[in-house]
């Protein structure tokens, strides 16, 4: 299996949203885990207009080779029209984590078809 490893980073706009988010993502074995960073404060443009919002920044361990299910997910779980879906490529890991990172994230070329229901 195939393993590059992604840290994604996704917002949402409750620590109850981000809960229910991070539950469906792991359920479906599109990461290995998801951390929360509470009480992030965002400032952005949006429909032409400067914007301030308390957030949850959710910092998701997964793939490259998972990011287009991962994201299709999201985009379907999340009340955001727009919601952050950013993918960074790690450029160092400890080796012991990379091994249990890579080791609990499925290979989406193998098992069941995803499905994001």
């Amino acid at each position: 299996m195939s393993f590059t490893p992604r840290l994604i980073f996704v917002t949402a706009p409750t620590i109850e949203e981000a809960r229910r988010l991070a539950q469906v993502i792991l359920e479906k074995h599109l990461a290995a885990c998801v951390n929360f960073v509470p009480a992030v404060e965002s400032h952005y443009w949006w429909q032409g207009k400067l914007e301030t919002a308390a957030e949850v920044l959710m910092m998701i361990k997964s793939s490259a080779e998972q990011f287009t299910a991962l994201e299709e997910l999201v985009r379907l779980h999340h009340s955001y029209e727009c919601p952050e879906i950013v993918a960074v490529d790690p450029h160092e890991i400890s080796s012991t984590y990379r091994e249990w990172w890579g080791s609990n994230c499925a290979d989406p070329a193998g098992g069941d078809e995803f499905d994001p229901k």
